[in-house]
């Protein structure tokens, strides 16, 4: 039977909750209108996919292992900031109300920047040099 370490599920519930905090925050800025572009989930979905491609590639590449540092930062505080979720009802709505342009801008504006914020962050990590 496989051991449980309730140290990385606290560190886990801890970044979530702080990631969770960030974005409620943050989606007290946005307008729930369907008929324009919905930046608040935007904007905290493409720094949560940047803060994934660092906090991977500088925990994996450049720092000691550590058993808390992924999941209280990727898994916890990554995993509770960003709304993949919410970007979809949203995108559902914008369909819902006639505005598919809108709709498909949103999905694969959202997606694309979202996979080029990781690969920038993890390019920035990975050009840093190594202290010895």
């Amino acid at each position: 039977m496989a051991q449980h370490d309730y140290r990385e599920y606290a560190a886990i519930f801890a970044g979530g909750a702080l990631g969770a905090l960030a974005r409620a925050a943050l989606s007290l800025l946005g307008d729930a209108d369907p008929s324009t572009w919905p930046w608040p989930t935007f904007a905290v979905n493409i720094v949560g996919a940047f803060l994934v491609g660092y906090f991977t590639t500088r925990l994996l590449e450049r720092l000691p292992l550590s058993s808390y540092r992924r999941p209280l930062l990727g898994t916890g505080f990554c995993g509770g900031l960003t709304t993949f979720s919410t970007m979809q009802v949203e995108t559902l709505k914008m369909i819902e109300h006639g505005h598919w342009a809108l709709a498909a801008g949103y999905t694969v504006t959202s997606i694309v920047v979202g996979l080029l914020a990781v690969h920038v962050a993890t390019a920035l990590v990975r050009r840093t040099r190594v202290r010895s």
